[in-house]
């Protein structure tokens, strides 16, 4: 059909039949979703609207609809459709019972064309199919069964709905009440690959078109690429050197300098002329740092500036908010008439909401600025102690030193002392009092420093304690930490370690297989065990049994154990093919008598 879905292409369908009952005709035509047009071409309502159809949940189908691929939607299952009888040529098509349920349809299949249709009567032919379904659509193909039902496949996808109407309708051929020639029509989708591949294709078309639209769009939206960099010559390496040394040409220059170094154009006889170059872009890192300050500067200033605007309106805000208080004092509120108090209290609150939020804004500034600082001042706990632990190291180090050097004046001193003493026989009595006042002032001096070396003495001892107690606590921090993994680690852990264990013990020489009490007593349980169970028991059974004694005890040390007694416990095959397993038995009954 022209339209796609409007109207039927009835001019080429071979059908001159009666029509007995337009009015039948025209509900049934409209239930598809057409226009009702007659047998020769006619219109049978001329006022009728396609938009609005006579019956009520059968939406009108869109001619765009076979052109872009969308299926209307199903009619509602709890809106009933009223069908009327279908006069054909070769038969007649009476419908269902209206207060039936709605027949059911199997999910529909990606792009299907191609429906099943059952119940079709014992002498219905090809023609007749033909003649009932061509009313739907163009017809590709029918493939028919010799047990009364057959497979149409349509040009469009759209077609397939219109032939879905037709489910539950009652067939007759002729006017014949044979049963024969009656049937109940069931419709539904079908699957066929043609269908599917056809399906396929259009979306593989879809997604290339989707693609080269989303191509376009990223080649328009893309920046355009930079101009090329000219190759290196001595002519370009001037121009360059020139454009480093200006600020507003430096980002070009460093950009051709960058790319020149990464092409490889450094070799012997270029190497100065490129020193040269990295030299006058080195001496632009002091000019960028100074740019850097300036411009922090320059924030911080705003910062400041509008710190102050803020506070000052503040100000403001609290003078405006201290009048509206006062207003609203007895004194001056009796004055003021209803519509003035009412006018007062609501500028009232507006000015303090407003004020509130200044208030907040300006304390946000200044608790950020105290983050910033207390960011700074703070530093992980672990990194504290480690710098802890170096100041204390330090300190004991600049106690040393001044040790040492106190020892040094003392040393000084005495000498000094000595040498007065040797001098105050060969002096004069006349200077004995100037010598013993000396002496006196010396010893005083000495016994200062004697003092002072004390006190040094003390505050290294301490020093050296709390840097002991520093040790010690960092000490049992790492034993924490590590116990700590150690039980995070799990049962396998503590597999692994029993593994790592044994394997030294068995490299060991050692005269007994047993090496500890908790092996012996290991060893009692196991032959205990094994003994009432004479056929043997897996490793998996063994270990179960010791896990409810201990939880700790892990399949790799029992097994190591018990090879290690070879003389006590033996391992056997038990079972065939899929079903073998290895069983261990208690030998030590005839192990003690080989030993």
């Amino acid at each position: 059909s022209a339209d796609g879905g409007r109207t039927l292409s009835l001019d080429s369908i071979p059908m001159g039949l009666p029509m007995s009952d337009p009015t039948a005709w025209a509900t049934a035509m409209n239930n598809l979703g057409m226009a009702p047009m007659g047998m020769t071409g006619q219109p049978l309502l001329p006022d009728f609207d396609p938009a609005l159809g006579m019956m009520t949940g059968i939406p009108p189908i869109n001619p765009m609809m076979p052109g872009l691929g969308i299926v209307p939607p199903p009619i509602p299952p709890d809106m009933p459709a009223v069908k009327e009888i279908i006069h054909c040529k070769s038969c007649t098509l009476f419908p269902p019972n209206p207060h039936l349920p709605p027949p059911a349809t199997r999910a529909r299949p990606p792009g299907c064309k191609t429906v099943f249709v059952g119940g079709l009567p014992e002498n219905g032919t090809e023609q007749i199919i033909m003649e009932v379904f061509e009313q739907c659509g163009e017809v590709i193909a029918i493939r028919k069964s010799k047990k009364n039902f057959c497979h149409i496949r349509f040009a469009e996808e759209f077609m397939v709905d219109k032939a879905l109407y037709l489910s539950g309708y009652r067939i007759r051929l002729g006017s014949s009440t044979d049963k024969k020639d009656t049937g109940r029509l069931h419709v539904d989708f079908a699957q066929a690959r043609d269908d599917l591949y056809e399906w396929e294709c259009k979306q593989r078309m879809l997604a290339r078109e989707e693609r080269h639209r989303r191509r376009l769009e990223e080649e328009r939206f893309r920046l355009p690429s930079p101009p090329p960099v000219v190759h290196y010559s001595d002519h370009e390496c001037s121009v360059v050197a020139e454009k480093l040394k200006d600020d507003t040409k430096f980002l070009e220059a460093i950009q051709t300098l960058l790319t020149w170094i990464e092409r490889g154009e450094v070799n012997r006889r270029t190497a100065n002329n490129f020193y040269s170059m990295i030299q006058s872009a080195n001496s632009h890192v002091r000019r960028l740092v100074n740019e850097k300050a300036a411009h922090e500067k320059e924030m911080e200033e705003a910062k400041e500036k509008f710190k102050l605007a803020l506070s000052g309106i503040l100000v403001q805000f609290e003078q405006i908010v201290a009048v509206y208080h006062s207003a609203s004092k007895q004194k001056a509120w009796d004055h003021f008439t209803k519509a003035q108090r009412k006018n007062i209290s609501v500028w009232c609150k507006q000015a303090e909401e407003i004020r509130n939020i200044h208030n907040d804004e300006l304390m946000g500034i200044r608790r950020e600025e105290e983050m910033e600082m207390s960011d700074e001042e703070i530093e992980d706990p672990s990194e504290m102690k480690e710098t802890e632990e170096s100041a204390l190291v330090s300190q004991v180090e600049a106690l040393k030193e001044e040790n040492d050097s106190l020892r040094w004046q003392l040393d000084a001193y005495r000498n000094e002392v000595e040498l007065l003493k040797q001098e105050q026989g060969k002096a004069s009595r006349d200077e004995d009092t100037t010598k013993e006042q000396q002496m006196k002032l010396l010893q005083q001096a000495l016994q200062g420093m004697q003092k002072h070396l004390l006190k040094v003495q003390e505050e290294y001892k301490k020093k050296e304690a709390e840097l002991e107690k520093v040790r010690e606590d960092k000490l049992k921090i790492e034993t924490l930490l590590e116990n700590l993994k150690e039980q995070d680690s799990g049962p396998a852990r503590v597999c692994a370690c029993s593994q790592e264990k044994d394997s030294p013990a068995e490299q060991t020489p050692s005269n007994s297989p047993v090496k500890s009490e908790r092996e012996v007593l290991l060893v009692g349980i196991i032959s205990t065990f094994l003994h009432v169970h004479p056929f043997g028991a897996s490793i998996e059974y063994i270990c179960s049994y010791l896990q409810r004694l201990d939880s700790k005890i892990c399949t790799a040390e029992v097994e190591v154990l018990m090879t290690r007694l070879q003389n006590t416990f033996r391992q056997e095959l038990s079972g065939v093919g899929a079903s073998l397993e290895k069983r261990w038995k208690f030998c030590g009954f005839d192990g003690l008598k080989m030993t």
